[in-house]
């Protein structure tokens, strides 16, 4: 009998890894960080809240960066195990307490099968270029979470780069105009020298079912981050005030899930689930 062993995925390109080893993922999301960050973090929380199963669940936080989200989500009962590819990150997530930290790579989980009642994925899909690669990935988190549990992914919406070069006013330069239009055909976001990101995948809302469906998820929802929120004049002032920060969230929470909104926002969540 011939046992045919599946090709390991190939690394994680050296552009990311340099990208995230500046260390500014972690200070992006905080409090003090940029407006956008710090919405799509409060979203991100806020969203996860009402989606996640109660505490203590055991949470797999694949590719979860310095521990952002690890770090309320041990704090609100979970527990909570990070993975991520960038020894920088696994460093600063290992030191928070209550969550154990490793380096690895989403498509390759060091994790036993059903062992999770549920995998965030809130950075690697937009990291993996190949559709193939990102089917591996959420296949991995289908099989680490056990029977009738749930997968939540984050995606970058495919006309991000745009909404945003446009509000700050960088699209009116020839060359940032240029490559940020040059992504809008496929979603894929090369490397360049003093480019504003690194290899990605921008996706559209209606292609990212279709991905989870062939790794054997069944979608359960999309819920749109930032909402129209995150482009508007004077968000940082909002969100610099505890009382129309509240406001602001729960506008986004109004249209989340609206279909013909999902593309406005920033990021887009996806919600599977494993088959009982």
């Amino acid at each position: 009998m011939t046992v045919t062993q599946e090709p390991r995925p190939s690394a994680v390109h050296e552009e990311i890894l340099a990208y995230y080893a500046r260390g500014k993922e972690d200070t992006r999301l905080r409090e003090g960080g940029a407006p956008a960050g710090r919405l799509e973090f409060w979203r991100t929380q806020d969203i996860l809240r009402r989606l996640l199963p109660a505490a203590p669940a055991r949470v797999l936080d694949v590719g979860g960066g310095s521990g952002v989200h690890a770090e309320w989500l041990t704090a609100d009962g979970y527990q909570v195990d990070l993975v991520d590819p960038v020894p920088l990150h696994v460093e600063q997530a290992a030191r928070l307490p209550g969550v154990t930290a490793r380096r690895a790579d989403a498509r390759d989980l060091p994790a036993p099968d059903a062992a999770y009642d549920t995998v965030l994925m809130l950075g690697p899909l937009y990291h993996l270029p190949e559709r193939e690669d990102r089917t591996r990935a959420l296949a991995q988190a289908h099989r680490v979470v056990r029977p009738g549990g749930s997968v939540v992914a984050a995606t970058i919406n495919r006309y991000a780069q745009l909404h945003d070069l446009l509000r700050e006013e960088r699209y009116f330069t020839p060359l940032n105009r240029e490559r940020t239009d040059a992504v809008l055909a496929d979603g894929r976001h090369p490397f360049h020298e003093e480019g504003f990101f690194t290899i990605a995948h921008f996706a559209r809302p209606d292609d990212v079912p279709g991905e989870f469906t062939d790794a054997g998820l069944v979608v359960e929802g999309q819920y749109g981050v930032e909402g129209a929120a995150w482009l508007m004049g004077g968000v940082e002032d909002w969100l610099d005030d505890p009382s129309r920060r509240e406001a602001v969230l729960a506008a986004c929470r109004h249209i989340e899930a609206e279909p013909t909104l999902l593309g406005v926002s920033g990021h887009l969540l996806t919600v599977g689930r494993r088959r009982p």
